[in-house]
């Protein structure tokens, strides 16, 4: 059975980013590199996340929270959400415990003014 998909505001995310254990996984597809992203997320386009789901229980095998985000979080960001919670079940449950979703996305976070990094590091080393 797949976990539950739950909500996360940008003031928790702020918050959630001072603990080593915890990712943050962008979706978005090009605009991640005009736009700008929030750093130290890792980048997995959802035109192509499916065939990367082995990849990012890799990337994340030592995190125990993931907060998954497109532009909006409305189709994007939760979807891919839904399917990494599929994949990790189908796998017996391995890898992220709590699976998240950022409210507003990455455009809610940038206009909250809060930071966002333009480098075109992969992966971004921003803290």
């Amino acid at each position: 059975m797949a976990r539950a998909i739950t909500y996360i505001t940008g003031s928790q995310l702020l918050s959630l980013k001072r603990r080593p254990n915890i990712a943050v996984v962008d979706v978005r597809d090009d605009e991640r590199s005009s736009d700008g992203h929030i750093a130290g997320s890792l980048h997995f386009a959802s035109g192509t996340f499916l065939d990367k789901l082995p990849a990012l229980v890799e990337a994340t095998k030592d995190k125990d929270t993931l907060v998954f985000h497109c532009a909006l979080s409305q189709v994007r960001g939760p979807k891919c959400a839904r399917r990494f919670a599929e994949y990790l079940a189908e796998a017996k449950d391995i890898g992220a415990k709590n699976i998240l979703v950022l409210e507003l996305g990455y455009n809610g976070w940038e206009a909250s003014g809060r930071p966002v990094c333009r480098c075109s590091e992969v992966p971004c080393k921003g803290k």
